[in-house]
C-alpha cells in the first residue's frame, strides 16, 4: 500500500531557499516535496510502500534522514512524522 508521509524537524536558526532546495532535489526522487525556507525548520512529503500506517512512518523517517544527509542541512530531531 502507498502512503503519503509528512515529515518536519526543527532547530535553532532560519533554514534558507537555498537548503530547502537541496532538500526538495533529494526527495524529489521519493515522490516527495519541501518545505522550510525562512523558517525554524524544514519539511518534506514523501510516498512510501508499506504494509501499513506504522510501518510507512519508520520507512518515511529512514529515507528522510538519508534524504538530509544529501543537503548542507544540519541534522536536527524530527518533531512530527504522520
Amino acid at each position: 500500500m502507498r502512503y503519503s508521509i509528512s515529515l518536519q524537524a526543527e532547530g535553532d536558526r532560519e533554514v534558507t531557499l537555498e537548503e530547502v532546495v537541496q532538500l526538495a532535489d533529494a526527495v524529489a526522487p521519493l515522490g516527495g516535496i519541501a518545505s522550510g525556507m525562512g523558517t525554524m525548520g524544514y519539511g518534506a512529503q514523501i510516498i512510501v510502500e508499506a504494509d501499513d500506517s506504522d510501518a510507512a512512518v519508520e520507512i518515511a523517517l529512514a529515507q528522510f534522514a538519508e534524504a538530509v544527509a544529501r543537503t548542507t542541512l544540519p541534522v536536527w530531531p524530527v518533531a512530527y512524522a504522520e
